[in-house]
């Protein structure tokens, strides 16, 4: 079983996986499928602002948190219980483009000389996580979701916005790779 477990799955296999939480939730719970709002609950729960956006009945949604709280501990247990060496999927074209820009281990999930602590007393690093980060944090409001529920939740229910957030992430994600990302990595 283990065995089974800790190898990545095909697409075929987990992409109708998490497809079929959508109408899961939606027929046993009457829920929606969403991570982001998981924030604005904890926020509530925890009265970090007296703001009117926080002052809703949280309780309602605790069954989020716990979602989310599963996330954690899933990744928890795989991190702890079934680690790997094994080399992401990538392409040659990617592992040449990245080792162009001094990039050498692609071990892991992500390239720690990309996503690293290594680097964080590096100006450019620095800005730009605050940044993404604040960019990723305002668009997730702004957008009435994050990727994964537009995504999956928003586009099974034929939500046209979601429709365009999801075409915006694309193009912002695009965006970054080909033109950002090299400008952040010359100066590391």
């Amino acid at each position: 079983m283990i065995e089974f477990i800790s190898k990545p799955w095909p697409w075929y296999v987990a992409g109708p996986a998490i497809g079929l939480m959508v109408p899961l939730l939606l027929i046993v719970l009457n829920k929606s499928f969403g991570v982001s709002s998981s924030l604005k609950h904890l926020c509530a729960m925890c009265s970090i602002s007296k703001a009117n956006y926080f002052k809703y009945n949280w309780k309602k949604e605790s069954w989020n948190l716990l979602f989310v709280f599963g996330i954690f501990l899933g990744a928890l247990f795989v991190a702890e219980y079934i680690p790997t060496n094994e080399l992401v999927g990538i392409s040659d074209a990617t592992v040449t483009k990245l080792s162009s820009l001094g990039i050498s281990d692609f071990t892991g999930l992500m390239p720690s000389q990309i996503f690293g602590f290594d680097h964080i007393s590096n100006t450019a690093t620095l800005i730009s996580v605050v940044l993404g980060g604040f960019l990723v944090g305002f668009g997730t409001r702004y957008a009435g979701g994050c990727t994964s529920g537009h995504a999956i939740m928003g586009l099974s229910m034929l939500n046209l916005g979601s429709l365009v957030a999801v075409v915006g992430f694309f193009i912002g994600g695009l965006a970054v790779s080909w033109f950002i990302l090299p400008l952040i990595l010359s100066s590391l």
